[in-house]
């Protein structure tokens, strides 16, 4: 049986067939060629949808407010999509699917999408695939998308480059921590949700919260603290309210342009990198290469100049035809 092409792929998907998608997504996964194929397809459909971080430490709870965040969206006849960033499995490098797992309550949604992505020892909380993911969604019709990252601490900072809006997700009794955290929290965070509202120490936290935004520079957006509890779905509404607001606020300040812009330049560098180092890994076990090799284990040439020549040997394959 043949096997459908990412033309065919895509069409189906932006048609409204999940499975397509799904397959898709595995393809971005994969890497090589079929996900390079598929990012030049869906990149000039692209460009519409709204990204959602939601970081923070691990047990804050995450994944039980964005599955109630889904549902006031879907209360509001939104389509969502999902990227559930989930650690790696150390037997299948594939991801562990908890979070997709308890956001159970939406799989027979087909007005939602949940797609669990494996982290595959990324420690910046992010699959190294997810900007293309996010293409993807964009490119099938999802308005929004929301990225859930592993909870891994304070290098989760990375989903700041990944999303238009980072929402940072704390506990109440978390302030013993606020200043350890203050520089990554306030680099990253466009909203801070104090869930487990319902816990003794939330009005505590969120003065500990206000006191680091007083103590910081802050542009022409100051991030609102908002209580929520995720398995009631109480100020899940605030929330919602203050992705609309954000958004909107990007778009009049003209910061979601430059976002935009930064995250572009930011995954052509990342593209440029991987290129660079898939010939270099070639010119590296030519003959060539492992000739130079030998030169430099006995002294014969440095290592500087052995570099250079490599990189023309890698350049001089990529340019030979076929």
């Amino acid at each position: 049986m043949r096997k459908a092409s990412p033309e065919e792929l895509i069409e189906r998907a932006r048609a409204g067939q999940r499975g397509p998608l799904a397959r898709l997504l595995s393809l971005v996964e994969r890497g090589g060629e079929p996900a390079r194929a598929v990012g030049r397809l869906t990149f000039p459909l692209a460009g519409s949808a709204h990204t959602v971080g939601i970081t923070g430490a691990p047990g804050a709870g995450k994944s039980t407010l964005t599955s109630a965040l889904v549902g006031h969206m879907r209360s509001l006849d939104l389509e969502a999509a999902v990227l559930a960033i989930d650690p790696s499995s150390p037997f299948t490098g594939g991801a562990i699917l908890g979070d997709r797992v308890r956001m159970g309550d939406h799989s027979l949604d087909q007005g939602v999408f949940i797609r669990s992505m494996a982290t595959r020892g990324q420690l910046g909380g992010l699959a190294l695939a997810t900007p293309a993911a996010v293409r993807v969604l964009d490119a099938v019709g999802f308005g929004w998308v929301l990225i859930e990252t592993v909870g891994v601490g304070q290098v989760e900072v990375e989903i700041a480059g990944a999303a238009d809006t980072t929402v940072v997700v704390v506990n109440p009794g978390w302030g013993d921590s606020v200043q350890a955290n203050k520089a990554g929290l306030m680099e990253i965070a466009d909203i801070f949700v104090i869930n487990k509202a319902d816990r003794p120490g939330v009005n505590d936290t969120r003065r500990d919260l206000e006191q680091m935004l007083e103590l910081s520079q802050l542009g022409s957006w100051e991030p609102p603290i908002v209580a929520t509890v995720g398995h009631s779905g109480e100020g899940v509404d605030q929330l919602w309210q203050a992705l609309v607001d954000h958004r909107a606020h990007l778009e009049t300040s003209g910061e979601g342009a430059a976002r935009r812009a930064r995250r572009a330049d930011d995954e052509l560098r990342r593209i440029l990198t991987e290129a660079v180092l898939e010939r270099a890994d070639r010119a590296w076990e030519a003959p060539d290469g492992v000739a130079l090799r030998a030169e430099v284990a006995a002294r014969r040439i440095d290592p500087y100049r052995a570099a250079e020549t490599l990189l023309g040997v890698a350049n001089d394959a990529a340019e030979e035809p076929g």
